[in-house]
């Protein structure tokens, strides 16, 4: 049985799993610091490192009793090693390094983005590479063809905000409490998508890529004019986010022969948008795969996965590997116009 110990900080949850490389989870613990941010409207980078370095050694050591294993009969330790808050990513790499050092242990330096772009492979064993990939986060909105682990081809990315980013903002003019993926989701069921005339930015344009900002700037219009109720924005903003996502990944369906379409990252825990993509796929004739919701959001049993699916490929990394506060998954691909740009 190859075991994997999974370390994960790189936003404000912290995170560890213990995976097997036949796909169980034999403990996982995660802590969220929701509370502690939610007077600012979003992460403060500060906070989320502080925090981090207090609660991790404790997960660790819950997860390792949970599963009634030692640090030795782990065979590597896979801590997130970016992209994300740089402050934070050091908490978990820093600790990864450590274990693997005392415990003679192999060390895999994971991206994020791959642990996102593996996932689907932990809930789904029939999920076979390749695969068209959305990954869609708080601070990544980008289209992949995944060819397999370590293996992808950007098709399109952001040039502005990423779809999280453009929920928790749209979030705060509104009123709502962080995070605001969940908020606004909750109140759009209140709400008419018909009611509020909102852009859909680059739909109809050709253009592979996506962009957000303007559509927040027309919420915050909308909402500093009176005349829409709460719920009929939430629910108007995220149809528009919808309709930009399958717009966008419609184009990429006609430009990729991959047999199946994936959906990773925070956002894809959104049931409106997987509902769509669900029927996005079918109308090409795709396999349609996602993964349960808290395998969307940011989780150490993720990042397990991705080191046991480089770790049966002989892929460890030396106690060297750099923290990185960006990591392309691609980073072959050519630059993208927008100065705001999300590698």
């Amino acid at each position: 049985m190859t075991v994997i110990l999974g370390l994960e900080s790189s936003c404000d949850d912290s995170a560890v799993a213990l995976v097997t490389a036949d796909r169980r989870i034999l403990a996982q613990a995660v802590v969220g610091q929701n509370s502690a941010h939610q007077p600012y409207g979003g992460v403060v980078p500060e906070i989320a490192a502080r925090a981090h370095v207090e609660i991790l050694p404790s997960l660790i050591r819950k997860v390792l009793d949970d599963a009634k294993l030692s640090i030795q009969d782990v065979d590597a330790v896979a801590a997130t090693a970016g992209p994300g808050l740089i402050g934070g990513v050091m908490v978990a790499l820093l600790a990864g390094k450590g274990l693997a050092l005392s415990a003679g242990k192999p060390l895999i330096a994971v991206n994020h983005l791959e642990g996102h772009a593996l996932s689907p492979r932990l809930a789904d064993p029939d999920l076979q590479f390749p695969y068209l990939l959305l990954l869609v986060s708080g601070g990544h909105c980008q289209l992949l063809e995944v060819t397999g682990v370590g293996d992808y081809r950007r098709l399109a990315t952001t040039i502005d905000d990423a779809a999280g980013e453009a929920f928790d903002k749209a979030a705060k003019l509104l009123g709502l409490p962080y995070p605001g993926g969940p908020a606004i989701e909750q109140l759009a069921k209140d709400g008419s998508a018909d009611a509020v005339p909102l852009p859909r930015p680059l739909v109809g344009s050709g253009e592979p890529h996506f962009s957000f900002a303007g559509l927040k700037s027309a919420v915050q219009r909308a909402v500093v004019s009176g005349d829409f109720a709460p719920a009929d924005l939430a629910a108007s903003f995220q149809q528009a986010v919808v309709d930009c996502l399958v717009d966008r990944t419609r184009l990429a369906l006609e430009r990729s022969d991959a047999p199946a379409l994936v959906v990773a990252g925070g956002v894809a825990a959104n049931q409106a948008i997987r509902s769509a993509l669900e029927e996005l796929a079918a109308r090409y004739h795709r396999r349609f795969s996602v993964p349960p919701g808290w395998l969307c959001t940011d989780n150490a049993a993720m990042i397990a996965w991705a080191g046991a699916e480089r770790f049966t490929r002989g892929d460890c990394d030396g106690l060297e590997a750099p923290a990185r506060a960006r990591w392309p998954l691609d980073e072959t691909a050519d630059k993208v116009r927008g100065a705001g740009v999300k590698a």
